[in-house]
């Protein structure tokens, strides 16, 4: 038998969804780590946590795949000490563009097809 989904844990799944992909954000890991989030061990083992977001069930929800990496990369105390700067924040923000403008889709190849974008939330749901 199905498991049906309460309200609270339909919240749950979106709230926790908008966080992660967030964190493809690299300037808005730079304010988590101005207001010293990765230094608090409650949030660090949140980020442990959102670990399940990698599993096929859950990934094809992310619409930003950068946010399953910097969650990886997040979980290394080197990589939150390197985005604490502005000067990293914008050498990581301009690697990330580069990738999105050359690298996703190199010139002369097909692009994506829209089928294969992310599963809408309301399959979760």
């Amino acid at each position: 038998m199905a498991h049906v989904k309460t309200d609270e844990e339909k919240q749950r799944f979106q709230v926790e969804l908008e966080f992660l992909q967030c964190l493809s954000n690299p300037w808005y890991l730079n304010h988590l780590a101005q207001q010293q989030y990765f230094r608090d061990p409650t949030f660090l083992r949140y980020l442990e946590y959102l670990q399940y977001w990698k599993q096929p069930d859950y990934a094809k929800f992310v619409v930003y795949p950068h946010a399953l990496h910097f969650l990886d990369m997040l979980q290394h105390e080197q990589f939150r000490d390197y985005i604490s700067t502005s000067e990293n924040t914008q050498e990581l923000h301009r690697m990330q563009y580069y990738h999105w403008m050359y690298l996703r889709n190199p010139p002369g190849k097909t692009p994506v097809p829209s089928d294969t974008a992310a599963a809408p939330i309301s399959d979760a749901l």
